[in-house]
This record gives C-alpha cells, sequence and structure tokens, in this order.
C-alpha cells in the first residue's frame, strides 16, 4: 500500500456526481485572505495561521507494483494534514513596506507550497520508495535552477541576438517580454499533455472554485463549488504574466546594455519586479468588480485555461477538505492587518 505519512485524518471516500462548471469570469465579487496550491493528487489551502494539504489516496486495488499507474485517478480515502504558520511579516513590521512585503510573501509561499508538494508526493509513493530529503531538496534546486534559465535569462539571451536591430531600451523589452510570455505559454501547452498533470490542474481549478466559494459565503460543497468559475485573479498562473508586463516598465528606462548587462540586471531586479507585481494582484483581488481592473487582468484569466481543468466532485470534495481543515483552526477573516500583509500571493 502507499504510504500515508503523517496525514493525521482520514475522510472517507464517497459517490459524489461530477457537476458542470459555471465558467464565468468572476465567481464571488469579494475577496477572502486564503490562498492555495494543487499538488499530486490534492490540494493544499493556506489561511493566515494556518495551512493544510488533502490528498486522495489510492484504493489497495488500483496498485500496481505499489504505485498508483500514471493518469489513473485515485479513488480511495482522503488525507488531511495541518500546520500552523506564523509570518515574519506579522513580527516585522519594516517587512510590511509595500513592494518589500511581496518578496517577502513569495518566499514564504514557495516554501509552504514545496512542503505541500512533498507531503503529496510522499502520500502517494510505496513505504520503501519514499523520496529522501536530498533527493527532494536537488529535485527542488533543478527546478528553481530551470524556471530562472528558461523564463528569465533564455528571453534575455535570445532578445540579445537582433539587440542591434531593435534600436532602444523600451523596444529591446517589449520583444524580450513578448518572448518570455511566448515560451511560458509553450511550456504551459507542452506540460498540459502529460496526463499526471492534467489531473494537476483539475485540482488546480478545485482549488480556485472552492476558495471562490467560500469567498460568497455559500457553504462549501461540491456542489456549491461547482457552480464557480476555475478562473481567479489571485492566480499564480496570472502573477506570472503581471511579472512579466512589470519587468518591461522597469528596464525599460536602463536602455541598450550588453547582454550580460542584462542578464545581471534581470537577476537583481527579480525583487523588486516580483514586489511591484504583488501589489497589482492584491488590488486585483480586491477590485476584481472594477471595469478596468477586469480589463487588465483579462489575459491572465485566459492564460489559466491553460493551467485548470474543470474538476469532478471528488477533486471538488479533497479541495473542499483542506479548506475545511483551516476553517475549523482559524476564521481568516478576523486577521489583523498586519496577519493579512502578504497572505493574498495566489489563490
Amino acid at each position: 500500500m502507499s504510504a500515508r505519512g503523517p496525514f493525521d485524518q482520514e475522510v472517507p471516500a464517497r459517490a459524489l456526481d461530477a457537476d458542470r462548471e459555471v465558467d464565468v469570469s468572476y465567481g464571488a465579487q469579494r475577496d477572502a485572505p486564503v490562498g492555495g496550491q494543487a499538488v499530486v493528487e490534492g490540494v493544499m489551502m493556506r489561511g493566515v495561521r494556518h495551512w493544510a494539504v488533502a490528498v486522495r489516496h489510492p484504493h489497495p486495488d488500483q496498485l500496481v507494483d505499489g504505485r498508483l499507474p500514471a493518469g489513473e485517478p485515485a479513488l480511495g480515502g482522503i488525507g488531511v494534514q495541518v500546520a500552523p504558520f506564523r509570518s515574519v511579516l506579522a513580527r516585522k513590521r519594516w517587512l510590511r513596506l509595500p513592494v518589500l512585503r511581496g518578496s517577502v510573501a513569495l518566499v514564504e509561499s514557495l516554501r509552504i507550497g514545496f512542503r505541500a508538494l512533498r507531503l503529496a508526493a510522499e502520500s502517494q509513493a510505496p513505504e520503501d520508495d519514499q523520496p529522501t530529503k536530498r533527493d527532494w531538496t536537488v529535485a527542488v534546486l533543478g527546478g528553481v535552477l530551470l524556471a530562472v534559465g528558461l523564463f528569465v535569462l533564455t528571453p534575455v539571451g535570445l532578445t540579445s541576438l537582433i539587440k542591434d536591430e531593435l534600436g532602444s531600451g523600451v523596444a529591446f523589452w517589449m520583444v524580450e517580454a513578448v518572448v518570455s510570455t511566448t515560451i511560458f505559454v509553450g511550456y504551459l501547452a507542452l506540460i498540459s499533455r502529460l496526463p499526471d498533470l492534467r489531473r494537476v490542474f483539475q485540482y488546480h481549478g478545485a482549488e480556485h472554485q472552492t476558495i471562490a466559494c467560500y469567498e460568497a459565503g455559500l457553504p462549501l460543497t461540491p456542489e456549491n463549488a461547482s457552480r464557480f468559475s476555475r478562473l481567479h485573479p489571485r492566480c499564480g498562473t496570472s502573477f506570472m504574466l503581471i511579472v512579466m508586463l512589470v519587468a518591461v516598465a522597469v528596464y525599460s528606462p536602463l536602455g541598450l546594455l550588453d547582454w550580460w548587462q542584462m542578464m545581471l540586471v534581470r537577476l537583481a531586479g527579480l525583487p523588486l519586479i516580483v514586489g511591484l507585481s504583488f501589489e497589482a494582484i492584491k488590488y486585483a483581488g480586491r477590485h476584481r468588480g472594477n471595469a478596468l481592473v477586469r480589463v487588465i487582468m483579462w489575459p491572465g484569466l485566459q492564460l489559466q485555461r491553460m493551467t485548470t481543468r474543470v474538476p469532478d466532485a471528488h477533486q471538488l470534495a479533497v479541495a473542499i477538505a483542506a479548506l475545511q481543515a483551516v476553517l475549523d483552526r482559524e476564521d481568516p477573516r478576523d486577521a489583523s492587518d498586519a496577519e493579512l500583509a502578504g497572505i493574498e500571493v495566489a489563490a
């Protein structure tokens, strides 16, 4: 059987009928201080003081050599693990300064996200084939280096090949943004064909629908959640697109530099770009009914159609289990301003 790891709760599997999604641009008109992330056969949900991971375990009859075959949905019960969390932003006032808080919040979100991914992966692996801490560290570092190389350095290198023809810094960084976006969209289109990631994208949709259901104040049920859009203005996919667009405005005044200088500038400027993008995504989440915000966020929402899929009721039940585990321990809406400073990185 697969290893359950430290999952401390078990929610029995239920027979649920899949519901169709009402795919509107915005499901709820008010924001809530909760976020999340899709993981392998599950969802991580984060509140203000707690985060939880819920995963659906494979049924023993599904396992082949101790593993669930690729692309096959897990049909067992739902395991839930909850952990407390206190953001450094709640303890250090100076870190809550606009722009700076975005970089800090992103680092904290990445730490929680990587831990959630590891817990989910371990829950699906046989007991005698658990990844070691060293294996996981190498995988994470490799993924970060790949992302930086593919989405940050490669676009600068490719655009530098035609730098002399562009003639200005504004033109250079606009072309670089187009190249970055093309690589990003192409990457998403490629990985979306993988069977395992298709299911992750469904859980991503379940996460968004569940958060929208909570924001609307409705009871958390698969039936209610399925009424909402799988697209959300605070999604990390939209955040990535905003990062690329903000980079144009920040880097353009620097003019044309040598290719290696541009790469150094691109790396050194990441904290500023992330911080500004964080403020933009935070504002969009709070003003989602504003007509101008809707226009600006529209491209990111359309991009989410590649990173989300319509979930079934079983997957919505997993996302609900994760969020409910957080809500059983706190009411995020009662959090202080200090606690809320960095919670809205992504939904």
